[in-house]
């Protein structure tokens, strides 16, 4: 099972998340690439930091919006997204290409994560960018969104993500994190959540329902109170569990 989080968010003399004590825990990281968070010693440093550590390195894409965080919709035109995401894939690659580290995945970022999943002509754009740069670089996402339909469609290589910290909605999507109630807080529950996922393929959604994801990855939130810590005993505990911890790409 892989382990992935965000990082690399941080923004000149704005520190965001502790990608220090995060990065040793996981196998894969989303590294933002400079439009909705990022800036260019940042995703050196990050890069650097994951080749040392032997963690794959991921494009995290987002909406060119610095400000919102990439946490707002923007009604770009399918020509803009896909030259927003070339810019952010060339961006990455460049940096870990001089490190020592090439970008292995792509993984979108607030918003944009959120829009595409059901959005087809703003998924379309993401694709046919992804594809243009690179046809056989992995896509990971939600199943059954527009974005990893279209990306199959296409040839591109697919790979499902489940959120830990998430109440799941029956039709086996996580619930917006602004919504009241989306994140789960208690450090048990998320263990129990991380362990059941990886061994079951399975969650438990809001209703009661189960729901069958078998994912390819598990989603630990880099940015949330104790993250490193309840990283590392979710870690602890898929490994006693007798999961193997190896990134999917």
């Amino acid at each position: 099972m892989d382990l992935n989080a965000d990082l690399g968010q941080s923004f000149g003399p704005w520190a965001a998340g502790n990608d220090a004590a995060l990065i040793p825990l996981l196998t894969s990281a989303n590294v933002a690439c400079g439009l909705h968070a990022g800036d260019p010693v940042t995703m050196l440093d990050t890069c650097r930091a994951a080749v040392e550590l032997d963690v794959t390195v991921g494009a995290h894409l987002g909406y060119r919006d610095l400000q919102g965080y990439g946490r707002r919709f923007l009604d770009v035109s399918f020509d803009e997204l896909f030259g927003d995401v070339l810019y952010q894939l060339g961006a990455l690659d460049g940096v870990a290409h001089a490190v020592g580290a090439s970008v292995d995945y792509v993984k979108l970022h607030g918003a944009l994560f959120t829009h595409t999943l059901h959005d087809a002509e703003q998924a379309s754009a993401v694709i046919a960018a992804i594809q243009a740069y690179d046809p056989g670089l992995p896509v990971l996402g939600i199943p059954d969104s527009a974005l990893l339909t279209l990306a199959a469609e296409a040839g591109q290589p697919v790979f499902h993500e489940a959120y830990i910290d998430r109440v799941y909605l029956p039709d086996g999507r996580p619930m917006r994190r602004d919504e009241e109630g989306a994140v789960l807080v208690h450090e048990e529950q998320i263990i129990e959540r991380a362990v059941r996922l990886a061994l079951k393929g399975e969650v438990e959604a809001a209703d009661g329902s189960m729901v069958r994801l078998r994912p390819d990855s598990l989603y630990l939130s880099g940015d949330a109170p104790n993250s490193a810590r309840t990283a590392s005993a979710v870690r602890e505990a898929l490994l006693h569990a007798g999961v193997e911890l190896d990134a999917f790409a």
